[in-house]
């Protein structure tokens, strides 16, 4: 199999060395591209790079050189459009180890229309899950127990030779055919730097008939977050605690993922992307508020609110616009200048408006969908006027 691995890296050179040696160790008879995006590292990053490109014939690098993060959610397209040779291609981290045979199961899985993500041994630095397994094998590159990893590995290869090997989720590592992710447009770059992007393209993929495969015959080494989360050589305090920097970018990506699909990321206990319905809603508040604007504006398609003298919607505008690519003027209007011509159309009264109706607000795509057909009710302080049904997500599926 010939494979182009794509790696974007921001000041963690030591973990991508780590990460280098182990691929060059583990690729058995694959040719194996190790595809490299220095994102303006200040750690010799690129130094680091050049050498490797002089020596090696199969690593390949680019360089931001703009003094500013451009983020994994640009790069990883960078590389698989730029510089990625191979017909399949890998995204993978910079603080992962790839141990033997993984190449071997994903060549065994990979077929057309697959995806296929290998299995995560991790250090138990977030919370368990079915799709990974939590052991302790170093939080660090130079205490990592090798030997007690390569163990691990075979015993647990032994454990599911009876099973039937794969389950149906997906995350990184994964592994797929270019023609697959350049069909669907790549990474929103919504999303950039980081942060929600994966759910994002997950989710297309899925409603684009990508058939998802998790092989638990072949394994990585993840020491987790090492990109930036919880990078302690840029930002982050330890690697117990999420930096200042993904927070708040975490946060931002959060609400241009509910303002795309309008619902928080879902998915199966093993990982396998849950989307429902996308409607085209529209929300009239009677009365209003810069708080209520906040918490309402993401999770409807367009926004009708008492504002004739556009104090409310300008201030807000002012404040977040600069966190989303969506043109949100266009979504908020004015009472009595505007109406509201959506196909599901929510009145709240903002005197009335509680913590509850707020939680109703974000199952919203459930209660419409479990509603069945047009009409109109009342739930909670919300009054729905259901006039058509469409699902638009589908329409989501290339990004353009």
């Amino acid at each position: 199999m010939k494979i182009s691995f794509i790696q974007p890296s921001r000041n963690n050179l030591k973990y991508l060395k780590w990460s280098y040696e182990a691929i060059r160790k583990n690729q058995g008879d694959h040719t194996v591209q190790i595809c490299v995006a220095d994102d303006a590292s200040t750690d010799d990053t690129w130094e680091w790079c050049q050498e490797r490109m002089k020596n090696d014939e199969h690593f390949s690098a680019i360089l931001n050189d703009t003094g500013k993060r451009q983020g994994h959610t640009i790069l990883y397209d960078r590389l698989v459009n730029e510089v990625a040779e191979h017909d399949v291609c890998m995204i993978y981290h910079a603080d992962m180890y790839l141990c033997p045979g993984a190449l071997d199961s994903i060549e065994k899985h990979l077929t057309e229309k697959t995806i296929v993500s290998l299995t995560r041994i991790e250090p138990p630095l977030h919370p368990p899950g079915p799709e990974k397994v939590l052991r302790d094998f170093g939080v660090e590159p130079e205490e990592f127990n090798e030997q007690g990893l390569l163990s691990e590995v075979e015993e647990l290869k032994v454990l599911h030779e009876n099973d039937p090997g794969t389950t149906e989720g997906i995350f990184a590592p994964w592994a797929f055919w270019k023609s697959d992710f350049q069909e669907i447009g790549g990474h929103d770059p919504l999303y950039a730097p980081q942060s929600k992007e994966d759910s994002d393209i997950f989710n297309r993929f899925h409603l684009n008939g990508i058939k998802f495969i998790q092989t638990w015959e072949g394994f990585v080494y993840h020491m987790t977050c090492r990109g930036s989360r919880r990078n302690t050589a840029d930002k982050a305090t330890s690697i117990y605690q999420d930096s200042p920097e993904w927070l708040e970018q975490n946060n931002r990506s959060t609400r241009n993922f509910i303002r795309k699909w309008g619902h928080f990321v879902a998915h199966d206990t093993l990982m396998k992307p849950i989307v429902p319905p996308k409607y085209d809603i529209g929300f009239k508040i009677n009365g209003g508020n810069s708080q209520l604007l906040e918490a309402l504006e993401p999770w409807c398609s367009t926004i009708l609110l008492d504002d004739e003298m556009q104090v409310i919607t300008t201030h807000y505008l002012d404040k977040e616009q600069k966190n989303t690519i969506i043109d949100l003027s266009k979504k908020i209007k004015s009472t009595p200048f505007e109406t509201l011509e959506n196909e599901i159309i929510v009145t709240i009264d903002s005197k009335k408006f509680t913590q509850q109706d707020f939680s109703l607000i974000q199952q919203l795509t459930q209660i419409i969908q479990d509603s069945g057909s047009v009409g109109e009710f009342q739930i909670g302080n919300l009054h729905l006027k259901i006039n058509k049904m469409t699902e638009y997500q589908k329409d989501l599926i290339v990004c353009r």
